[in-house]
C-alpha cells in the first residue's frame, strides 16, 4: 500500500493489527490443526536410532504407516532432536519456520516496496499477514516440515550469489551453488536448482552444488554407514513409506493422473505432461536469466518442482510463494488502469484467495474422477500451471545493481 494512502505511522500500525487479527480469526476457524506430525516422525526416528540404537528408516511413528524419508544427511541435520525435549523442538521447528519465510519475503517484497514508494516495514508486515494464512505455509508450520529453511537455502544462493549484478563481494560468490546442494541433500526435491543451473549454463555453480550435495552425502555416508546403505538401496524405493499418490494433498501432475484412475494411473501420461513442462519451464528460464531475471528462474523452477514431483503435499507448494510475489511485482510495474495490470493482479488475487481456502479438500472422501471433482481436486495444480505458462520474465536493466526492481528505473516483461 502507498505511503499517502496508508497516512501516517499510527494509521498504519492499526491496519496492521486489524489484518493480523482478521488473519488470527482465519487461522482460528479455517487451519488445521496437524500436531506436528511430521515433527513427530523426525523427532520419533532421532530417539530410535541415536538414543534407543535402532534402524533409522525402520522407525514408523505410531499407529501410522509413516516413518523417517529423506537422506541420512538429513538426519544428521536434525539430530540434536535426540537431546532436544520435546516442546522446545516445536519452538525450534517454528521459530526456523518464521525467520526463513520471513527473509525470503523481505528479500522479495522489500525492493518491491522500495519501487513503489511505500513505507518498507508496512508493506513487509502486511506481506507477512498474507502469508500467514497462505496454506501451504500454514500447513508447513502445523506439521513441523523444513520446506522453508529448504526455500531459503536455495534463494540465498541463486537470489545473491548466482544472480547477475548481484553486490555480494567475489570472493563470497564462488560459493554460488552450495545453498542449492545443501538443500538437495537435505531432502532430494530440491535437486530440480540443479537442473535449472544446468539448463541456464551456470556450469560452475551447478558443479558446485552437485559436488556440495556428493560431499554432504558421503559424510553422511561416512558418519551412519547402515542408514546410507539401507536409504539409497531400499528406503529411497519404497514408496508406501510416502503415501496414497491419489490422495487429494498430492498437488502434482502425478496426482491428477492418479485421481483420474486411482487403481490403474497410466505412468505414460504422466511421463509425457512431465516431459512437456519441463520443456517449457527450461524454455521460459532459459529466456528469464537472458533478461537478467534471476528472482523469475527461481520461482518458475519452484513451480516446476512442484509439477513434476511424484508427490507434492499441500505444504510444499510453499515454493509457490515466489511466483505469487512476482506476478503482484509485475502487476504494479505495469500502467494503471491497464489491461495487464488487471489481468497480473486479478491472477494473483484469484490464485492467493484458492491457495488458502482448502477447496480440494472437499474431495478428500468424494469422487474426483466426475468433472466437478477433476477441476475442484486439482485447483492447485491449476495454479501452478498458471504459473509456470503465464508469470511474465522481466527485462531488468543491467546496469543497476541488484535488485533491480527497487531503483525506480523501468521493468518491461516479455
Amino acid at each position: 500500500m502507498p505511503q499517502r494512502a496508508a497516512g501516517g505511522t499510527g494509521r498504519r500500525v492499526a491496519i496492521v493489527a486489524v489484518l493480523a487479527v482478521v488473519v488470527a480469526g482465519f487461522l482460528a476457524v479455517a487451519a488445521e490443526r496437524h500436531g506436528f506430525f511430521d515433527l513427530k516422525v523426525y523427532y520419533g526416528a532421532m530417539h530410535h536410532w541415536l538414543r534407543d540404537g535402532g534402524e533409522l528408516y525402520d522407525h514408523m511413528k505410531p499407529f501410522s504407516q509413516y516413518g523417517f524419508t529423506y537422506p541420512p544427511f538429513a538426519a544428521l541435520v536434525m539430530s540434536p532432536m535426540a537431546v532436544l525435549p520435546w516442546h522446545l523442538a516445536i519452538v525450534v521447528s517454528v521459530t526456523l519456520a518464521v525467520v526463513t519465510s520471513a527473509l525470503v519475503l523481505w528479500w522479495l517484497v522489500d525492493p518491491i516496496s522500495r519501487r513503489e514508494g511505500w513505507t518498507r516495514w508496512f508493506a513487509f508486515a502486511v506481506a507477512v499477514c498474507l502469508v500467514a494464512a497462505y496454506e501451504p505455509m500454514r500447513e508447513t508450520v502445523n506439521f513441523g516440515q523444513v520446506n522453508t529453511l529448504l526455500l531459503v537455502l536455495v534463494a540465498a544462493d541463486l537470489l545473491w550469489l548466482v544472480a547477475a549484478g548481484s553486490p555480494v563481494p567475489p570472493r563470497w560468490r564462488r560459493f554460488a551453488g552450495v545453498g542449492v546442494g545443501l538443500a538437495t541433500a537435505i531432502k532430494l526435491t530440491p535437486g530440480i536448482f540443479i537442473v535449472y543451473l544446468l539448463v541456464t549454463r551456470r556450469w560452475r555453480a551447478a558443479v558446485t552444488a552437485a559436488g556440495t550435495a556428493t560431499v554432504a552425502t558421503l559424510v553422511a555416508a561416512a558418519v551412519a554407514p547402515d542408514a546410507s546403505r539401507e536409504f539409497w538401496t531400499q528406503a529411497l524405493w519404497n514408496t508406501d513409506r510416502v503415501g496414497a499418490l491419489d490422495f487429494v494433498s498430492n498437488q502434482s501432475l502425478r496426482g491428477v493422473v492418479a485421481r483420474i484412475d486411482p487403481l490403474h494411473p497410466s505412468t505414460v501420461a504422466w511421463l509425457v505432461l512431465v516431459l512437456v513442462t519441463l520443456i517449457w519451464w527450461a524454455w521460459r528460464c532459459r529466456r528469464a536469466v537472458a533478461a537478467g531475471d534471476e528472482a523469475t528462474g527461481l520461482a518458475l523452477t519452484g513451480v516446476v518442482g512442484c509439477l513434476v514431483s511424484p508427490v507434492t503435499w499441500v505444504h510444499h507448494l510453499v515454493w509457490l510463494l515466489p511466483a505469487l510475489i512476482l506476478l503482484v511485482d509485475n502487476g504494479l510495474a505495469a500502467s494503471r488502469g491497464s489491461r495487464r495490470r488487471r489481468a497480473l493482479l486479478g491472477f494473483a488475487t484469484v490464485g492467493y484467495l484458492l491457495l488458502i481456502s482448502r477447496l480440494v479438500w472437499i474431495w478428500r472422501e468424494s469422487d474426483a474422477a466426475n468433472l466437478a471433482g477433476f477441476v475442484g481436486s486439482n485447483a492447485y495444480v491449476w495454479v501452478s500451471l498458471g504459473l509456470l505458462l503465464f508469470l511474465p520474465v522481466r527485462e531488468l536493466d543491467r546496469s543497476v545493481r541488484w535488485p533491480a526492481p527497487a531503483s525506480g528505473r523501468p521493468i518491461t516483461s516479455r
